[in-house]
């Protein structure tokens, strides 16, 4: 055939992708009308998905390498990749629809060779299958234009070393073809790149149609938009498929003279055509994908409420339910022996879930392991061992990067118990969960579980800091017991935390615990006390203690204190400092988790002033020993102790120091009239709904306020996760 035969023959072929009406092309609804109204599936589901995978393993190893080194033979190779086409599925669906895709790949031929226009043999090809769903429409396309697209790259891998394949790529013209490889790269890139989004169109489509239709409807926006562009995805798709395989068509009968422009117009403007689509889809699917999710994660929260309501033999569908995944038999990891287990380790046993971000400070991770390891002992002695399990919480909206996966690998193999070995398996429906029903707001708390999944303490981590392994078995009948044997006492402030204070009671001197963030008030209290306790040769000891977190200004007054050498002893250990305001406010949400936060509990309404005096600036507590005399503000407390040659001195010889200096702090205090003021975070999980003023006993004021706090490293306790419980269940 002379060039000009062919160009005319070309022309003829080609003349349904470029002679359309510009008003027929751009308008989609008319261009599926009738397609969209003869669409009448039967009501058969075929699983595609087999089929498709070797649609795709086909199309995809049919690719030229590379335009500069591609020659006869010199072709695309993949990896080895796992034989499945003689898996039953694939038999099965290959039985059914076979004869199906022969018909189709028979159409498009002949359609393309008669010169039919692009639209008309699209048009055939849905005809042939309207009693087929949209995405077996695509996939069934899809694989009649394997069959010929396929048999062109076979013939151009072997026909260099397969006699056969040889006399058949001379009859298609394929060595000259081949042999020009490099001038037809660019259209051939083109081709596979249109031939890719086909396939990202597909699989879109296949997505949608396996939407559970159980939670979702036309009553969905994104769903009723998907549901009217996937006829569209679909022509489009097919016409892209038929404008493919008349490219390869018209190079095999044709030759490659036509084709060695760099001109890809058509293919080019479906592949932007489908990419259009494709990402429209991809949008409307996530939309649909969050929507279904949210129904599944509210319908598994209303589960997990409904499981903890009932009874149960013992404790493993409450722990499956938590931490269990299905494609994983061992969920967890154990922190002794650094290898993965199952839950079977939980089985019958109290466990301890211990919920926390990535945020675990060294200080109370080492504080919980010794009390860990203290309350494991105490298991030989009885009957229902325990397990602590620490369970990740992560917010699964943000990227999972390698710096995380490393700081949550780190933080797990520095725990001597169980771990969850994949934090993503902690569905958004358990953190709803802990959330609501446990407080959890990024604070460490610790669940207890007994043997058959009943919850034996809400959170125990309140009792843990305050009495450390004495409260064993951490139940809140035990939480309970302590705090009816407890007394306001100054053990009960520094147990656990300074030896020399506990042998200072016990020899019953004079105590000064005082904290603020104020040099010159530190300076100026220490010399007062030590003036007046010489005056009243009153044995007496002091400690500075610092303030809840203003780290960095304590430092400075610890300095300070070391470099004027002032007579009093102080906590240099920041973790001190942590764990006695730790345990101070674990006090207040132990009473509030108990409900005993009334005014009569003596306790309660002196641990409310301490931490509200903290807040003001600056507190002292005076105790004779054991008993605590004073606990007090700051700058009262300086002024009694600067008024004693003025105001005191006299009672102080007749009554004693003691007398003196509480009457005297008591008649500044009922004169400056100072009311308190709280500030929890949202972090510190339950807040109290009332409280009253420990000093006034009036209902105190609900303020929402906005700190800064980056110069008192505790940003985390003002980061609330950003998944919240259901509004509506």
């Amino acid at each position: 055939m002379t060039s000009i035969g062919k160009l005319g023959a070309m022309q003829q072929l080609m003349k349904g992708g470029k002679m359309m009406p510009a008003n027929v092309i751009s308008d989609d609804s008319i261009l599926v009308k009738k397609i969209v109204s003869d669409h009448n599936p039967e009501g058969l589901d075929y699983d595609v998905k087999p089929l498709l995978h070797i649609v795709e393993d086909i199309l995809r190893r049919s690719t030229l390498t590379s335009s500069e080194h591609a020659s006869v033979g010199e072709l695309s190779t993949v990896d080895h990749v796992e034989d499945r086409n003689n898996l039953p599925a694939y038999t099965n669906m290959l039985e059914a629809l076979s004869v199906k895709i022969d018909r189709i790949s028979c159409e498009i031929s002949y359609k393309i060779l008669s010169g039919v226009d692009a639209h008309s043999t699209t048009v055939s090809i849905f005809e042939m299958l309207t009693i087929y769903k949209w995405d077996v429409k695509l996939v069934l396309a899809l694989a009649a234009f394997a069959l010929n697209y396929g048999e062109f790259w076979l013939l151009a891998h072997i026909h260099d070393t397969n006699q056969l394949a040889k006399s058949m790529a001379i009859l298609k013209q394929l060595p000259g073809i081949m042999q020009h490889s490099t001038s037809l790269k660019p259209r051939f890139d083109t081709l596979n790149d249109l031939v890719n989004v086909i396939l990202e169109v597909t699989k879109c489509v296949i997505e949608f149609n396996e939407l559970p239709v159980q939670y979702i409807s036309q009553d969905v926006p994104a769903y009723s938009t998907a549901s009217k562009h996937i006829p569209v995805a679909a022509y489009w798709c097919i016409r892209s498929i038929v404008a493919c395989a008349a490219q390869i068509t018209s190079l095999t009968t044709l030759g490659y003279e036509i084709f060695t422009s760099n001109d890809a117009w058509e293919l080019s403007t479906l592949a932007f055509k489908l990419k259009s689509i494709v990402d429209h889809l991809k949008n409307e699917l996530a939309i649909c994908h969050k929507h279904i999710g949210d129904i599944m994660d509210a319908e598994a929260y209303r589960m997990l409420r409904e499981l903890f309501s009932r009874p149960h033999n013992d404790n493993m569908k409450i722990i499956k339910a938590l931490i269990y995944s299905h494609e994983d038999n061992l969920p967890l990891y154990d922190g002794v022996s650094k290898k993965r287990a199952s839950l079977e380790a939980l089985r019958r046993k109290n466990v301890l879930l211990l919920f926390s971000g990535l945020e675990f400070s060294t200080d109370e991770l080492l504080i919980l392991e010794q009390i860990y390891n203290e309350s494991k002992a105490h298991t030989k002695r009885q009957d229902n061992r325990y397990e602590l399990v620490w369970i990740p919480i992560v917010d699964q909206t943000s990227e999972w990067t390698d710096q995380k996966q490393i700081q949550f690998e780190n933080l797990r193999d520095s725990m001597t118990w169980y771990s969850v070995y994949d934090p993503s398996s902690i569905s958004k429906a358990v953190v709803w969960f802990i959330q609501s029903e446990w407080k959890y707001k990024n604070k460490p708390i610790l669940v207890v579980l007994d043997a058959q999944g009943r919850v034996a303490c809400p959170n125990a981590i309140h009792m843990m800091w305050i009495w450390g392994s004495a409260a064993f078995p951490f139940t809140s009948s035990k939480e309970e017991n302590l705090w009816k044997d407890e007394t306001w006492r100054l053990e009960l402030l520094v147990d656990g935390i300074d030896s020399e204070i506990l042998n200072w009671i016990k020899e019953g001197k004079y105590i000064f615990l005082y904290g603020g963030d104020d040099p010159e008030w530190v300076r100026r209290f220490v010399k007062e006390a030590r003036k007046v306790a010489q005056a009243t040769q009153t044995p007496l000891e002091m400690v500075y203690v610092g303030q809840s977190n203003k780290r960095d200004q304590v430092q400075r007054v610890f300095d300070m204190i070391m470099r004027e050498k002032l007579y009093t002893h102080s906590w240099s250990e920041q973790s001190m400092i942590w764990f006695f305001w730790t345990r101070l406010q674990s006090m207040l949400f132990s009473k509030i988790q108990l409900k005993q936060v009334d005014d009569n509990d003596i306790v309660m309404q002196e641990i409310k002033k301490l931490l509200s005096y903290d807040k003001q600036g600056g507190w002292i507590v005076l105790a004779k020993g054991s008993r605590i005399v004073v606990n007090g503000h700051a700058a009262t407390g300086l002024q009694a102790l600067a008024e004693y040659d003025l105001m005191w001195k006299e009672q102080a010889a007749n009554d004693g120091f003691e007398t003196a200096y509480k009457d005297h702090y008591g008649k500044l205090h009922s004169v400056a009239n100072p009311c308190c003021r709280f500030e929890f975070s949202h972090s510190m999980g339950r807040i109290p709904d009332r409280l009253t003023c420990p000093e006034c006993r009036r209902n105190m004021h609900v303020l929402t306020t906005f700190q800064c706090c980056h110069d008192d490293n505790v940003e985390e306790d003002f980061f609330v996760s950003s998944v919240s419980p259901p509004t509506t269940i």
